[in-house]
């Protein structure tokens, strides 16, 4: 993948998922929510047909990095939080869920959920990807 923008899609009836791997920080509340539709050990890992659409959306709407979108097939699209809200977690990533623009290297681009590099060191700027010590789950 050229960009970071890259995402495969997994459709069913009245659902659309996406998915933006390079994004995903493996939170697993798409596995924990849903472990019918999202299964890392089988291919394809997603199938949207394992749940009503609304029940998928919802637990679509939980992934804190965006890294999973979804669509539903009569127009319908997850409506930002509002007010905009960011949360810096204990690591330092900053988790941001609203009404986003997000400027990247590919340009800006429309989000609802994002979770993005506190440290700087990220190869994926402004998003996380776990490269520096923000991205690192603290020790106990």
């Amino acid at each position: 993948m050229s960009s970071g923008t890259a995402k495969k899609a997994y459709e069913a009836q009245s659902i659309t998922v996406t998915f933006e791997a390079r994004r995903c920080l493996h939170a697993a509340e798409c596995v924990r929510g849903l472990p019918e539709v999202f299964d890392p050990g089988q291919r394809p890992w997603i199938r949207p047909n394992g749940a009503d659409a609304e029940h998928l959306a919802e637990v679509v709407r939980r992934c804190p990095s965006g890294a999973l979108q979804y669509e539903l097939v009569d127009g319908g699209a997850e409506t930002p939080n509002r007010p905009t809200q960011i949360t810096r977690d204990s690591t330092g990533q900053l988790i941001v869920r609203g009404e986003l623009r997000v400027d990247t290297s590919q340009g800006a681009r429309a989000e609802t959920r994002a979770v993005l590099c506190g440290c700087g060191q990220s190869r994926l700027q402004p998003y996380c990807d776990h490269a520096g010590p923000c991205g690192q789950i603290p020790q106990d």
